[in-house]
């Protein structure tokens, strides 16, 4: 039996409504300046440094106190309303607890989140430019982007006048970057190195 597919996504300016009409389990777009944009393919590197930078960031993702950071909420993958021609789902987002008291059950979040990590996909260039520009727009204090190809990790922090590249660092190096600096990360870790044990 043929699976009835979905109508398509509406191509043009675009409301949270044609977002959500679109079936979950299809539903891999956003909207960006006012239209709906299909994400880029999600390729094994992509996913690896999604799932490993995620696994880094367990001892911040829990109440603050204790021999953990702790501090923040994190999810992958979820729409992120930033106002109704910015609708975001970024790779990885985080919010700090004491802006956010209970991550929200239901989609979109309507909270800018504190800290957006990007990995470069086929649309490179949405991430490159229009979703950074709508970061910066709404104060997203810390944005990061990480490369698979260059296999590079590169941080920026707002700034009023756009946001300033504060550190970029390749698989080789280990850094503490912000605003996770009380973790080490091994950037080659990322891409495939195993980290060092404790």
């Amino acid at each position: 039996m043929l699976k009835a597919m979905s109508a398509p996504p509406k191509f043009g300016p675009a409301t949270i409504a044609d977002l959500l009409a679109i079936p979950e389990e299809e539903r891999h777009h956003e909207i960006l300046d006012g239209f709906v944009v299909e994400r880029g393919a999600a390729t094994p590197p992509h996913g690896r440094a999604q799932g490993r930078l995620f696994r880094h960031l367990g001892p911040y993702d829990r109440k603050p106190g204790g021999r953990s950071p702790g501090g923040w909420w994190f999810v992958t993958e979820v729409e992120i309303q930033l106002e109704s021609s910015q609708v975001v789902r970024p790779d990885v987002a985080g919010w700090r607890r004491e802006r956010m008291e209970l991550l929200p059950e239901t989609m979109p979040v309507l909270v800018r989140p504190d800290w957006v990590c990007e990995v470069l996909s086929t649309n490179r260039q949405h991430d490159l430019i229009k979703k950074k520009r709508a970061f910066h727009l709404h104060h997203v204090e810390h944005y990061w982007v990480i490369d698979p190809v260059d296999e590079t990790l590169t941080v920026y922090r707002w700034h009023p006048d756009g946001y300033l590249e504060v550190l970029i660092a390749d698989r080789t190096q280990r850094v503490r970057a912000e605003p996770f600096e009380g973790v080490e990360l091994s950037v080659g870790m990322l891409f495939g190195d195993d980290d060092p044990e404790p």
